[in-house]
């Protein structure tokens, strides 16, 4: 795109970066009708046609030294988002628009929260995201197959809850007949089509449909619908006798064997022994045999080299002597090797002590987390605060997260998670869940179906959560191979980016089945595009929750009815499809004739 084009841009957005989370930015951009330029010198050749196939302007210039920014117009941008492959890049970035423009709106993604309150206090309150942290609570959810949403709204609590529609009395029921005025968020049929996103009450129900209702939980308990209960895993029932098996089988895993074979052995020998010189060893001295105590001590003081000042092979018969020599020679061999693996076991265990792999042997419903990067971590802290038992499997010894899931109590297994044996190591036959979340694609999905083959007869009720970034590799792991909890890491933080940088106040982000939501506040501009629209003229797409009206002393008006307006300096929560609560943005910011 040559500069001279970029010239005639005036209230347009500057994205910096196209790694993962800024091409999903993009994207909603794109879709919303925002107009959009790109700041990148290095960005991947894929997503370089993709912009190339909107018709979006993509400036190959560096962005974090100043000549991609000033060529992208900053001058007359309405706001800039900086989403580069790096924190350092990043933060140079940010700076540097800082200094071309204090005035402008920007918006930052840094993974070092130091890093981001640091910055934060130069580029303002809420600038600055963690794409990691704003997408890890949808993962938890997934994992625990929790079917509560919490929400906060103005002071108040919401919960979106997944429920299953019972028999009904009425002739042709509807959303209206058995949920009243409950907000209905999204409407999934029994017979697997197609969801439908913020339904009107009078949409129809048949028996054995899903739905996710919106309400306060004094609303939903009317509708038997127990917020706290349903907010909770139920765990499932496992024995003693089960656990006791678990920890017992690690006496015979393969660091162990060798010292029970050996032991085993030794033991085997000194019985031999014993009986031998029972009954043919003689004394010099006396004219009887040996006693059975008197055998066995001098079995173990002849293995043990210590002894032949009582007892001796020096009179006795040539095949004795043999016998002797073969005691000796194989007593000391048993005796160092039992002693040396016991040593070796001795120093693993505390080894594992100290990296918490001790508390794995007998763990049962528990979560096992794959890749432990920024999102990885993110999830465990969420499980780990939700009073989940969490065990991690992580590639790379030198992960700069290790420690901070050993402070956590979180046992780490530095492993291959593909490999089978792996899979026994962490009772993955007896997990609750499996998230594998490392950022690579190819490599999740090769783990995923590797965890799949492992769970075998369980995978129908154990939860896989898979990160997976390409939207069409997604869909075809749901398609082909059964996994119904496949989540983007970038497609639920965009929408946070996306509204900071147009004035959204983004709230939380959630998944129904696979629709991703978006809850947002917007303060309704006066004179603008919202003000004065009934509730009934918005997209269909689209539910308003609740208003906090400019003078109404803080109260919420919810759930407002159809023919309720907007008025200027109203704060108006909405939920919906990130595309269309970002067309309702764009509304607002429409100047009314």
């Amino acid at each position: 795109m040559e500069p001279s084009v970029l010239e005639d841009k005036n209230d347009h957005i500057v994205v910096c970066g196209l790694q993962g989370v800024g091409l999903r930015v993009v994207e909603q951009f794109y879709l919303s009708g925002t107009d959009v330029v790109v700041v990148d010198d290095d960005a991947d050749i894929r997503f370089a046609r993709i912009l190339e196939g909107w018709g979006i302007a993509h400036i190959r210039r560096s962005a974090y030294i100043g000549e991609g920014l000033v060529e992208a117009n900053i001058e007359h941008a309405s706001a800039v988002v900086c989403v580069e492959k790096d924190d350092i890049h990043t933060l140079e970035t940010a700076l540097r628009v800082r200094e071309l423009r204090p005035d402008i709106r920007i918006v930052v993604q840094l993974a070092n929260p130091s890093v981001g309150g640091a910055l934060e206090r130069v580029t303002g309150p809420g600038t600055v995201l963690d794409a990691a942290a704003l997408a890890a609570p949808s993962f938890v959810e997934a994992c625990l197959r929790l079917q509560v949403h919490d929400l906060e709204l103005g002071g108040e609590n919401f919960a979106v809850v997944q429920t299953e529609v019972g028999e009904s009395n009425y002739g042709q029921p509807t959303f209206r007949g058995y949920f009243s005025n409950l907000a209905p968020v999204a409407i999934m049929p029994r017979d697997g089509s197609e969801l439908s996103a913020c339904p009107g009450r009078d949409h129809s129900l048949e028996p054995g449909d899903r739905v996710a209702v919106l309400g306060t939980s004094e609303e939903l308990a009317q509708y038997g619908l127990d917020v706290h209960a349903l907010s909770h895993r139920t765990l499932r029932s496992v024995g003693h006798f089960r656990r006791l098996r678990l920890r017992l089988e690690t006496v015979f895993e393969t660091g162990n064997k060798g010292l029970a074979i050996a032991v085993a052995t030794l033991l085997f020998l000194i019985a031999i022994s014993t009986v031998l010189l029972r009954f043919f060893y003689r004394a010099s001295d006396v004219h009887h045999h040996l006693s059975v105590l008197s055998s066995l001590y001098f079995t173990i003081e002849t293995i043990a080299t210590v002894g032949f000042g009582d007892y001796s092979f020096g009179t006795q018969s040539a095949w004795m002597k043999s016998f002797g020599i073969v005691l000796i020679l194989f007593g000391v061999a048993l005796v160092s090797t039992s002693f040396a693996l016991f040593t070796n076991i001795l120093v693993s265990r505390r080894i594992e002590l100290s990296l918490g792999m001790r508390e794995v042997p007998g763990m049962v419903d528990h979560v096992v987390v794959i890749g432990l990067g920024s999102v990885g971590i993110n999830v465990v802290q969420g499980l780990v605060a939700k009073g989940q038992r969490v065990v991690v499997i992580e590639r790379d010894s030198n992960n700069r997260y290790l420690a901070e899931a050993r402070a956590l109590g979180v046992p780490v297994l530095i492993a291959d998670a593909t490999q089978r044996q792996i899979h026994q190591m962490v009772n993955l036959h007896d997990a609750a869940a499996v998230a594998v979340l490392t950022s690579a694609d190819l490599t999740n999905i090769e783990t995923a179906l590797a965890i799949r083959e492992s769970l075998s007869e369980r995978w129908d009720e154990v939860p896989v959560v898979l990160r997976v970034f390409d939207r069409d590799l997604a869909h075809m792991m749901e398609k082909s191979f059964g996994f119904l909890h496949v989540r983007s890491t970038s497609a639920l933080a965009a929408p946070w980016f996306v509204g900071a940088a147009l004035g959204l106040d983004v709230l939380s982000t959630f998944y129904v089945d696979q629709q991703p939501f978006l809850v947002g506040r917007v303060t309704v501009t006066a004179n603008g595009g919202l003000e004065g629209l009934a509730m009934a003229d918005l997209s269909t797409r689209t539910r308003v929750i609740a208003l906090e009206r400019l003078e109404g002393e803080g109260t919420l008006e919810h759930p407002p009815r159809r023919g309720t307006r907007f008025a200027g300096g109203d704060r108006a929560y909405v939920l919906g499809p990130y595309d269309e609560l970002i067309r309702v943005l764009q509304l607002d910011r429409t100047a009314s004739a």
